[in-house]
């Protein structure tokens, strides 16, 4: 490749917006197509805008100078060129697949017996117009229930709680959060969630969404019971956006696949972000993709030794009440095997909780709610994947010491 080629980025999410301001201030010409009618924003504050302590304004990117706003529907691999839904045909020297990732719609009766659309009153949580459809909607006393209770159902019923609603959040598993905290994190979460107001209901699954006259009423749940709803917000987690890419006869599996120079099955395809496979994992977390962004753009401006070797990532939350803030992180794995050993540190009175697991003297996870000075060090040590003294006394420390964000 010669390195005055275009490169043409599909997607205005973190990952094609960081990419592409890179690659232009690395003087890389780039043309970055994003379909989305506002300005590129920053998709893990939208629960902030919902919850009203942000304006939109506020989650705006520095856009890079080259957007067109276009919805691309195919790839030319032959011509080297992306068709794009008003006709404009863009030739490209290389292709960067920044497309996300989608909302999962459960398979719930009711919620598309008219048609494609959802149902009035029935969202989904991933864009800025969604955030700003229900913040319409939203208002003291409004019956809201929130489907899911991972990272974005929680962040959405502890936002419309926050806006006065009465909130139901329905959780299938047996508790919050489940991919990423420990049960007894799970608890002190489901505790601060409840003294906002939000009802929590987990091993809870929904079967049914009942409207009347286009909009959502209530929903039913498996064993019959009907809960009140004048919204559903449907958090239940994304799949990657890899239609594009299966379209052009690219490897895709969970997402589009990747090498360590993030390529695709054709080498002048890139793809970075949640929509990214690389060594069979599909991030979908923020980290991630800014990182595959930064190597990515090293790459195509000329560095020959960048490479993308997967990102140990850190999951960090904080819900904001009438009260205190409410904090946690995760990272790694925060459930023991057998044989590990677990330092686990509690105070009841200030609501702080702090495990490590620690496997073969290695820090291999942890978790922490409420204070986290000690969350930088840790993630420190457990990225460095380096030995711990045997004594457990540094360990001690890094769990105690608050001077290390």
């Amino acid at each position: 490749m010669t390195w005055n080629e275009r490169v043409v980025v599909i997607g205005s999410g973190l990952a094609g917006v960081r990419l592409a301001r890179r690659l232009g201030e690395l003087g890389t010409s780039v043309t970055l197509i994003g379909e989305e009618r506002h300005p590129p924003y920053n998709r893990v504050l939208l629960a902030e805008v919902l919850a009203g302590r942000y304006g939109p304004e506020v989650i705006t990117l520095p856009a890079p100078a080259e957007l067109t706003r276009a919805r691309v529907t195919g790839i030319d691999r032959a011509a080297r060129t992306v068709t794009c839904a008003d006709g404009t045909v863009l030739a490209y020297g290389r292709l960067v697949l920044a497309t996300g990732s989608n909302p999962v719609l459960p398979p719930l009766r009711g919620l598309f017996t008219t048609g494609p659309e959802l149902p009035r009153g029935v969202h989904a949580f991933r864009t800025l117009d969604d955030c700003l459809g229900l913040a319409d909607a939203v208002r003291p006393g409004v019956r809201a229930v929130v489907i899911g209770g991972g990272l974005l159902g929680v962040s959405a019923a502890r936002a419309l709680a926050a806006r006065g609603a009465q909130v139901v959040l329905a959780q299938q598993s047996e508790r919050l959060m489940e991919r990423r905290l420990d049960p007894a994190a799970s608890v002190l979460v489901e505790r601060y969630l409840t003294g906002l107001g939000v009802e929590v209901h987990t091993e809870c699954r929904v079967r049914d969404v009942r409207c009347a006259g286009g909009a959502v009423r209530s929903v039913e749940l498996a064993d019959g019971y009907a809960l009140g709803a004048d919204l559903v917000v449907l958090a239940c987690g994304v799949h990657p956006r890899v239609g594009l890419a299966q379209a052009a006869g690219l490897d895709v599996r969970k997402g589009v696949v990747v090498d360590d120079e993030l390529r695709t099955s054709d080498p002048r395809i890139h793809a970075v972000g949640d929509c990214a496979q690389h060594a069979g994992t599909v991030y979908g977390l923020a980290a991630p993709a800014l990182e595959q962004a930064e190597v990515l753009a090293a790459l195509l401006a000329g560095d020959p030794t960048a490479r993308y070797t997967g990102t140990r990532s850190l999951t960090r939350l904080t819900l904001t009440g009438p009260d205190s803030p409410f904090d946690l992180a995760a990272f790694g794995e925060t459930e023991a095997l057998p044989g590990d050993d677990v330092v686990q540190l509690a105070d009841a009175t200030r609501g702080t909780y702090r495990k490590v697991v620690v496997r073969d003297d290695r820090l291999v996870g942890g978790v922490l709610v409420g204070e986290l000075g000690t969350v930088g060090a840790l993630a420190r040590a457990w990225e460095g994947a380096e030995p711990l003294p045997s004594d457990g006394g540094p360990l001690l420390h890094l769990l105690t010491h608050d001077g290390g964000s």
